[in-house]
């Protein structure tokens, strides 16, 4: 099948998106030995959420790890303990990757036996000035802190887990009703305590997979079907989430969700998040799909249909209106989401060069022009740079394609498994892009 894509570099489309930013950086112990990988990939972002390993190690980031002692007073700076976590922010902020700081706890895989941290604070207004301090800490300089004017500030993650017929979640054991008081309270403490020096959002929902389990009744054509209860309840919670912004004028900068699905779906969920944000008014807001992985089965890491479905991901969702995409994840180590460097060698796996790939179009900075007939196995980009750089992403997901476009005198760089961002001779005007490969033209 012949694929043609013209492409024009003088036509300015707006900025690149941070669709490479991922959560998790890669660390391995204290050592930032391996950061230098977000640097050369000009990854913006981390999310810090799971981070450290078990109850974040119960060194890191989460509240329970900075306050151990919730009966403490927190105006004291001794209550606080942020030595682990001011370097990893510190080595984060070095490599060039502002951290979206998640505000709660990591995930409790067995709570079915018991749950130690993820029950709703038993102090909201307490909980929210805990917050405001770790904020001052590391933008404000309170406690030795810094001012590094950290951005993203995100109140909890994933509390629509509990659907109620099970109470099977991980990350929040308290209704969907008490989420909202929480948000409530923390979100308008920040905001008073700093307005718009800081963004804060939320509340990293599990998924919109419902919309598919019966489409028509949620605008995506024919079919019928019975959502399942728990796919109802992420649904559910969310329009009760909007309702109860829209009641309390409780403030919100950014909404935050999830998808591990395929490219195609993870943009209608996309569309199915905006037309509900414009419905309670606040089309207006920054939205990330801050945590999403499209390569399961774990077999698949370090494969090219990994390391294409990935840029495919990435290509897609710059033309949606979310603003931040984040990758779950690139911690260095075993995990069964860690799709970006091999856990036994810790070296680079094809994946992370789609990421970097994306990288030298963002560090270009200007979508332009690039046309082509969809057909969910192409997918392709283009950038310019003010200094006159160009660069093109091209990748494929499907079948074998011969591509034709009017470039010429650029040079290619191909990913796969084989080849990791390498750089292959081949005409830009007219070459066969196989299965799962993906490449970049730089010139």
């Amino acid at each position: 099948m012949t694929m043609n894509i013209s492409f024009n570099f003088t036509e300015k489309r707006g900025r690149i998106k941070p669709m490479h930013a991922v959560g998790q950086p890669p660390r391995l112990g204290i050592s930032d030995e391996f950061m230098h990988y977000l640097t050369e990939a000009h990854i913006p972002y981390s999310r810090l959420h799971d981070m450290g390993g078990l109850y974040g190690g119960y060194l890191y980031v989460d509240i329970p790890n900075i306050f151990r002692d919730f009966s403490a007073n927190e105006n004291d700076p001794a209550s606080y303990d942020f030595p682990f976590t001011d370097l990893l922010i510190k080595q984060m902020m070095a490599a060039g990757a502002e951290p979206i700081y998640r505000l709660g706890v990591t995930i409790e895989n067995y709570q079915k036996i018991r749950a130690y941290r993820i029950d709703p604070p038993s102090d909201y207004g307490k909980w929210a000035r805990i917050c405001e301090h770790i904020v001052r800490h590391y933008n404000e300089g309170w406690a030795d802190g810094f001012g590094y004017g950290i951005k993203h500030w995100e109140i909890w993650n994933e509390p629509d887990g509990n659907e109620p017929s099970t109470h099977d979640n991980e990350m929040w054991t308290g209704t969907a009703e008490q989420y909202y008081e929480l948000y409530d309270v923390a979100a308008k403490h920040l905001k008073k305590c700093f307005g718009d020096k800081i963004k804060v959002g939320g509340y990293a929902s599990c998924g919109f997979y419902g919309i598919f389990e019966n489409p028509s009744a949620y605008g995506l054509g024919e079919g019928t079907g019975t959502v399942s209860p728990r796919s109802k309840y992420f649904l559910d919670f969310f329009e009760g989430f909007l309702e109860h912004i829209h009641k309390s004028g409780a403030p919100i900068d950014f909404f935050s969700w999830h998808s591990y699905d395929s490219v195609v779906k993870t943009c209608a969920y996309a569309d199915y998040v905006d037309r509900m944000l414009m419905k309670y008014g606040l089309g207006d807001i920054e939205t990330q799909l801050n945590e999403w992985n499209n390569a399961a089965p774990n077999d698949l890491r370090g494969k090219s249909v990994a390391s294409s479905r990935a840029a495919a991901m990435m290509i897609a969702m710059q033309h949606k209106k979310t603003d931040i995409l984040c990758y779950y994840d690139a911690r260095i180590g075993t995990s069964c989401y860690g799709g970006l460097f091999n856990p036994m060698t810790y070296l680079p796996l094809c994946t992370y060069y789609s990421f970097k790939a994306f990288g030298e179009l963002y560090a270009l900075g200007e979508e332009t022009g690039c046309e082509y007939e969809g057909n969910d196995e192409i997918y392709a980009l283009a950038a310019a740079g003010e200094n006159g750089g160009r660069a093109a992403l091209i990748t494929n997901v499907g079948k074998n394609h011969e591509i034709t476009t009017d470039l010429s005198g650029m040079k290619a760089y191909l990913i796969d498994e084989e080849h990791f961002m390498t750089e292959i001779d081949i005409d830009p005007a007219k070459f066969t892009l196989g299965q799962y490969q993906t490449v970049l033209l730089l010139g």
